[in-house]
């Protein structure tokens, strides 16, 4: 097989799923002996990125300002002689394309988009539906882009989910009293016998930390000594936010029993540290990572049953699904899941590696095509 080259435009290398994903497959292509360039602003993965044998060009694409159509030409310059371009975000798509219809239809690369989340239908947003494949990474998304773009060929999407690598999510004891107590270690007030809530997630009332902070005075209030971690929440600039939710549960009495803090490092043993996860995005996610990840881990995860969340919940473990903001289902399912946690599944199809074959060859079956 002859080598490619695959370009990814996105606008940064920060942080996030888009981040995440544009990392593994130009991992993926380095291992099979591809050339991955990737185009954005540049960021804090830079560096991973470039360990992994990648190129990075560095053009501010995601800017949203008239100002960004003068990268045209040095990204038309970039796009020349690839095989394919795959875009993973609106704005990077548009001056993407624009960049492709400039240059001969007979050495045109393939265009590839990539729907990773559920963006409010525009004629902007539509963009993204305009590779010649759209990868959606869930069922939703497919359902979502069909509902909104009725003219939209079935044919040229393709259902790639993301995935999650095992060695990382590995079976975790249960429970595991050597992560609690390093948990507790790190947050005394998350120490104790009694059951241990965790909500991964950024420091944005769309992550539902209202409700997690309900639902923990939902079970205290019933005697449970039940305990809540909320990593990620707190970042910098979102201080009255996180200000509001210690208010909320100072106002419910279980502040004592609350830890908000930043990311953790070592996500995978807060999911062993703890009994039950939480999913409670008030906006449908696209896909749902945290569920995928929990259930490898063995914990089992309650959420609300919409978007991908909800889809994953269906097929992996139904008894964490609850209708959408319902505090009494929430609790009666927390209650559940806690006094029997349903088994894991035994294994665990959302794979890394499962994701990067099937997107290489998705390139492949284009190429060759």
């Amino acid at each position: 097989m002859r080598r490619l080259t695959v370009v990814q435009l996105l606008p940064a290398l920060e942080a996030g799923g888009v981040e995440r994903s544009t990392l593994e497959i130009a991992d993926a292509l380095v291992r099979a002996g591809h050339r991955a360039v990737v185009v954005s602003a540049g960021g804090r993965l830079l560096p991973q990125l470039q360990t992994l044998g990648a190129e990075h060009v560095q053009l501010p694409i995601g800017r949203k300002s008239p100002l960004s159509l003068r990268h045209l030409p040095a990204l038309r310059r970039v796009l020349r002689g690839a095989d394919i371009v795959h875009a993973r975000s609106r704005l990077p798509a548009w001056l993407g394309w624009l960049a492709l219809r400039a240059l001969p239809a007979a050495a045109r690369p393939h265009f590839v988009t990539t729907a990773h989340g559920l963006n409010s239908p525009s004629r902007y947003s539509a963009i993204m539906t305009r590779g010649e494949r759209v990868v959606c990474v869930s069922r939703t998304v497919r359902d979502y882009l069909l509902y909104h773009y009725p003219k939209l060929d079935p044919a040229r999407l393709v259902v790639i989910p993301r995935g999650i690598d095992p060695t990382v999510f590995q079976r975790a004891p249960t429970p595991d009293r050597a992560a609690r107590a390093q948990v507790a270690a790190l947050h005394p007030q998350l120490g104790g016998d009694g059951p241990l809530l965790l909500l991964p997630g950024r420091g944005t009332r769309l992550k539902g930390h209202a409700d997690a902070i309900g639902l923990l005075a939902a079970l205290r209030a019933e005697g449970a000594d039940a305990r809540l971690w909320m990593p990620g929440a707190q970042q910098a600039g979102r201080e009255d936010y996180i200000a509001e939710l210690i208010a909320q549960a100072r106002a419910a009495g279980v502040e004592a029993a609350l830890a908000v803090t930043a990311p953790t490092a070592a996500i995978a043993q807060a999911y062993a540290a703890c009994d039950l996860v939480l999913q409670l995005s008030r906006k449908p996610e696209a896909f749902g990572r945290t569920v995928v990840e929990a259930l490898a881990a063995g914990r089992p995860v309650l959420g609300w049953a919409h978007g991908g969340v909800g889809e994953l919940l269906a097929e992996l473990q139904p008894a964490g699904a609850v209708a959408p903001f319902d505090a009494g289902q929430l609790a009666e399912h927390a209650r559940a899941l806690l006094a029997a946690p349903p088994s894991p599944p035994a294994t665990m199809a959302y794979t890394l590696q499962a994701m990067q074959e099937a997107t290489l060859t998705l390139y492949r079956t284009m190429v060759d095509a």
